[in-house]
């Protein structure tokens, strides 16, 4: 699941070019950068989506949203590190066949759609 999370701008600096923000998202500190909404402020909250700020938003809005996401247990998904998200993905059950070949469905369809074709 691909999220676009709110979180609170606590830092902006340049990183050469590029304008970037240390953003809180209700607890968890991340590196985004914010070149697309040169408007946010230290203070303000921003939406994020993969590392880049897309919007302002006002506050209550934002913390709304991080407290939905929270009891739907999505924040702690979206925002888990890199390890943790490994670690995750390697505990969850694994297909036999990720190409959905092993698919009964799937292995119609492409019988119907090849034969005397």
């Amino acid at each position: 699941m691909c999220l676009a999370i709110p979180g609170k701008v606590e830092q902006i600096t340049n990183n050469g070019d590029i304008r970037m923000g240390r953003v809180n998202f209700g607890g968890v500190v991340k590196n985004v950068c914010l070149d697309y909404v040169p408007e946010v402020a230290v203070g303000d909250y921003t939406i994020v989506h993969v590392g880049f700020a897309l919007s302002k938003i006002d506050e209550q809005s934002a913390l709304e949203t991080l407290e939905l996401f929270r009891q739907m247990g999505a924040l702690d998904e979206e925002l888990a590190s890199e390890e943790e998200a490994f670690a995750r993905a390697a505990k969850s059950p694994q297909s036999p066949c990720p190409d959905g070949s092993c698919d009964p469905a799937s292995h119609n369809r492409h019988s119907q759609t090849g034969s005397g074709q």
